[in-house]
């Protein structure tokens, strides 16, 4: 087509527009009068504009709802209405949720055709109350999830009550999210019973911890007997308070319930004595018995592991809670002694059994030595003969047995164990290692994750030719299986095999992982605040171990890099040069104090809006839960001085998706954290990404230089990209949360 032509069709054209004004105009009244049939179609409470203008006596509580809007979408710093994260899908969730869905529900209410203004008021007060609770969430990937469904839930809910279907509604929605909405079931006792008996029974742990909301209605009866078979301790120590809840639990009639209220009562040590809650109920020992054998700690510990290999007990997480508190004392007291000979250190464990160090080995993840785990795996497998460790498995039901494999394997003990048993054995135990990994709630991911980080410590290649087969082989029986399961399955095979197959190439890996920012460097635009400045926030704490660690992380400080100022809380650390690094340490005062400074310091950041990006904890495992309470979605590095087991992945995770953590595999030294700390500060101070894969080159380099001792530490501490647990969760979460926002 030449120019002349285009030019004479453009002409035609225009005249054919000129001439026929009245058919675009029909057209134009065709399409509005198509709209407005649409718009008439729609139910009122459809319909996304309001019907009549808001009368004034309402506009306060509709503007108590567009005040949490906004304060909702301020979140990201900005009223733009998107709240903008770095997670792009969580971020999608949330803004659809508080800032698109909420305020369509504020003008659905006003547009209820036969409510009456009262009501309507009452819909808006919860509406509001919904917005605030939401709020206050910190925007996780777990956390957007359960927004979006609480959001669709408070409008089905409001729309039920209008159809007079409450009853119908609560039977099919006997969830969390009616539960968390049943201010709007105030007027229907008998459906909010409903509820609150059926979330009750089908999650008694997280239901009896709401029970002051509801200790004086009958209801609450059903749902402390049910508790009571899945978290006797709460109930024991509700039974043991002087509050209300005592009263609530001494009245129920559940002969479960009154024998955990006659431990309370009768036991000298009615916590040591809850484990054995099956034996005393079934008549087996007299509480007298209990208290006379939780007296001696050796006879104590040995109790527990009986009871644990008997199983069928009632209170089988007291049971664990107290043979993992019982095994840590003892593996303490041989971690204290470190420096000692062999025969004085280990001289208190010489009376246990195989399956005693079992137990008292995985208790003690988060703590145990290098050196005190070696030594205890030698005598167990030298106690458990002529038991092959098959049969030793077996003989403690497998037990946590994933959690001792990735142990194994980690301090390098997994071909010895495997040894002692025939080949078949060894083939069907990891094989059953890696399989059912599916199984569990959406959110039980520490079976997995212990596969995980024991793939990054085998080096056997025909063991790994095995797995990787194994867990291809899983991957395409999930993806097979069309059930809520073997989605879950899919993402969590699928990634292992991901993780398996580059874990040797951490670049590799990182493009793969597409889902998750890099795991070999952390940017350093990432790290900084809106001044320009990376923040970095450091715990310690007031026993001798934090004394001397917070004694020797000073000398990170060189005055000629770095101005200092204090107070009685807390030290900060200033950089001198062009780019601003600041590091605030509270002082490690005698205990309690060590606490109230962190808290000083806390306030102070708060009230400053001062946010860290990254936080170092240096102390005993035991502290971390101080240290991380305050973690925040804006942390990118974290440094943890102790293991990084699965439940302190999780916990940093949980605050903090994006987060690089470093972690060891026993607890931390202050000649191994320094020189870490320092090359991170290093490379800080230039401005520069922090790399990990060219910092641990660096440091490789520095430890092969010093003596055996420091460089056995630093070779069991890992790096970010390395941490193949801390990978895992964070991808799953992420893909977990597409799928929840795709469905």
């Amino acid at each position: 087509m030449n120019r002349k032509f285009v030019l004479l069709f453009l002409f035609v054209a225009s005249l054919t527009v000129l001439a026929a004004p009245d058919a675009f105009a029909q057209k134009k009244k065709k399409k509005k009068d198509k709209k407005k049939e649409k718009i008439e179609k729609l139910e009122p409470w459809e319909i996304d504009t309001l019907i009549a203008p808001i009368p004034i006596n309402r506009q306060m509580f509709t503007g108590n709802i567009e005040k949490q809007v906004k304060k909702a979408d301020l979140k990201d710093g900005e009223a733009d209405g998107v709240i903008e994260l770095e997670d792009t899908a969580v971020s999608h969730m949330v803004t659809q949720a508080l800032l698109k869905d909420a305020p369509l529900i504020m003008i659905h209410i006003e547009n209820l055709p036969n409510t009456t203004p009262q009501k309507k008021i009452q819909y808006h007060r919860s509406l509001e109350n919904l917005m605030r609770r939401l709020n206050s969430r910190p925007l996780t990937p777990d956390n957007a999830t359960y927004i979006k469904r609480s959001v669709a839930n408070f409008e089905e809910l409001v729309l039920a009550r209008e159809q007079n279907r409450v009853m119908d509604f609560v039977k099919q929605n006997d969830n969390i999210y009616t539960l968390d909405n049943s201010e709007l079931l105030n007027e229907y006792p008998e459906a909010k019973a409903y509820v609150f008996e059926a979330v009750g029974k089908a999650k008694p742990e997280i239901m009896i911890k709401r029970l002051p909301e509801f200790a004086k209605e009958s209801y609450a009866d059903p749902v402390i007997a049910a508790a009571a078979k899945i978290v006797p301790g709460t109930i024991l120590t509700y039974a043991t308070s002087t509050s209300a809840l005592s009263a609530a639990v001494r009245r129920n009639k559940d002969p479960l319930v009154q024998t955990i209220v006659q431990i309370g009562t009768e036991s000298r040590t009615p916590l040591k004595a809850l484990p054995f809650l099956t034996e005393i109920y079934n008549k087996k020992r007299t509480i007298r018995e209990v208290d006379a054998i939780t007296a001696n700690p050796k006879a104590y510990y040995k109790a527990l592991v009986g009871l644990k290999i008997e199983g069928n007990n009632i209170s089988e997480k007291a049971v664990d809670q107290e043979l993992n508190l019982r095994g840590l004392e003892l593996v303490r007291e041989v971690n204290r002694l470190h420096d000692s000979p062999a025969p004085v250190r280990f001289k208190s464990l010489m009376d246990f059994d195989a399956e005693d160090l079992y137990f008292m080995m995985i208790g003690s993840q988060d703590e145990i030595y290098t050196s005190s785990f070696t030594w205890m795996f030698d005598r167990m497998l030298e106690k458990m003969k002529p038991m092959s460790g098959d049969q030793l498995l077996d003989k403690v039901h497998k037990s946590h047995f994933r959690t001792f494999i990735r142990m194994a394997a980690g301090y390098n003990e997994l071909s010895p164990f495997l040894s002692s048993m025939e080949e078949d054995k060894k083939s069907a135990l990891m094989k059953e290692f890696v399989a059912n990994l599916e199984q569990g709630a959406e959110d039980d991911l520490e079976d997995a994750v212990d596969v995980a980080d024991a793939f990054g410590s085998i080096t056997d290649p025909k063991l790994i030719d095995f797995l990787k087969s194994e867990i291809k082989s899983n991957y395409e029986r999930t993806y097979n299986t069309n059930n809520k399961e073997s989605e879950k399955g899919v993402i969590v095979y699928g990634l292992l095999s991901t993780i398996f197959n580059s874990a040797d190439n951490s670049s590799e890996l990182s493009g793969q992982l597409s889902v998750i920012p890099p795991i070999t460097y952390v940017p350093y635009e990432s790290l900084k605040n809106a001044k320009g400045e990376v923040i970095v926030q450091a715990f310690f704490y007031g026993d001798e171990d934090g004394r001397s660690s917070f004694a020797s992380f000073k000398s990170n400080f060189p005055a000629a890099k770095w101005k200092v100022t204090s107070n009685k809380d807390w030290v900060t650390f200033s950089s001198l040069g062009d780019h601003p690094v600041i590091v605030y340490a509270n002082l490690p005062l005698e205990e309690p104090k060590d606490e109230e400074a962190q808290r000083a310091l806390q306030k102070y950041l708060s009230e400053k809006e001062i946010v860290p990006s990254m936080v170092i904890h240096r102390g005993h495992s035991y502290h971390l839960g101080g240290s991380l309470e305050n973690l925040t979605p804006d942390v990118k590095v974290v440094m943890l001085g102790s293991c990084g087991g699965y439940h302190n992945l999780a916990q940093v995770l949980d605050k903090a998706p994006d987060a690089n953590i470093i972690s060891s595999k026993q607890v931390g030294s202050k000649s191994v954290n320094e020189p870490i700390i320092r090359t991170m500060f290093a490379q800080l101070l230039q401005g520069q990404d922090i790399d990990w894969i060219n910092s641990w080159s660096e440091l490789t380099k520095y430890f092969n230089g010093r003596g055996a001792q420091e460089r056995d530490l630093f070779s069991d501490y890992v790096p970010p990209n390395k941490n193949l647990g801390a990978i895992f969760i964070k991808a799953y979460r992420k893909m977990a949360l597409k799928n929840n926002t795709e469905s």
